[in-house]
């Protein structure tokens, strides 16, 4: 199995000045993971933030991302070493591949045994994948072998609750990373998470926190606030009961976010 933190700091859409605050903020509260990616622009910003926080590089678990043009063979590992500069660190705990792109070109099994590559080389301690279905995951595990994918980050939340795909990858060994576990917010202004957190006198974005961790889920929440940040972290300690869990499970509507064309597979 996969040792990923359950708990991150995600840095999505956040850039300059306000993406370092963001990280450092986090790790001042006591957040130590960190989830990036090429495509955000930001790694030199999370570099920086990392390298002033005074928080020992071994005691963090640094996340980056391969952006689609790098999936050749030839690009792959280059790409991954320039990240590594910018996030001023010799390694990443976890590289993934970002999205599967079926229509860009370069076959699944290519970039997979690029990512084996980076990894053997000591650049990354693990690999994974990202908004991968059951279908393209069996081919990454085919292409890598079995137990070396760490994790799959899909979009998953209470509208959004993927059941087949995160049962196939708990079957599989494979973490499941929830991103946009508050699906862009709007879970926020839900009737029936706003009732439970009455209820256990939390915020509603503790209880859909809560909840994807209770399922195993790793997640990985941004915030620019510093005191969100910290009340986000406090969802660790929230348990939800059997009957709170059930009323979430309801929520489902397959309400998905994102789905860039080109980029993301024919979802299940």
């Amino acid at each position: 199995m996969s040792n990923i933190p359950s708990f991150g700091i995600g840095t999505f859409r956040l850039t300059g000045q306000t993406a370092i605050d963001s990280v450092r903020n986090a790790l001042d509260v006591g957040y130590r993971a960190v989830d990036t990616a090429q495509i955000y622009g930001n790694e030199a910003e999370v570099g920086q933030a990392i390298a002033e926080s005074g928080v020992a590089r071994e005691a963090l678990f640094v996340t980056t991302k391969i952006w689609t043009d790098n999936y050749a063979r030839t690009k792959l590992v280059p790409s991954l070493r320039d990240s590594l500069k910018k996030l001023r660190t010799d390694y990443v705990d976890l590289t993934l591949i970002h999205w599967p792109a079926p229509g860009n070109g370069v076959e699944l099994s290519e970039y997979m045994e690029a990512l084996a590559e980076a990894k053997a080389q000591g650049l990354t301690r693990q690999m994974g994948i990202s908004n991968f279905n059951i279908e393209l995951t069996r081919q990454a595990i085919a292409a890598v072998g079995q137990g070396e994918i760490a994790t799959n980050q899909i979009e998953l939340s209470p509208y959004l609750q993927n059941r087949r795909l995160a049962a196939f990858l708990k079957e599989q060994g494979i973490q499941v990373t929830s991103y946009m576990t508050l699906a862009y917010g709007k879970v926020l202004k839900d009737p029936v998470l706003a009732r439970i957190a009455a209820k256990h006198n939390a915020t509603v974005v503790q209880v859909a926190l809560a909840w994807a961790l209770q399922l195993g889920y790793a997640v990985i929440p941004s915030s620019t606030k510093r005191e969100n940040l910290a009340s986000n972290l406090l969802a660790r300690d929230l348990k939800l009961d059997a009957e709170d869990m059930a009323l979430i499970a309801a929520l489902e509507r397959n309400g998905r976010e994102v789905s860039p064309e080109g980029l993301a597979p024919v979802w299940d």
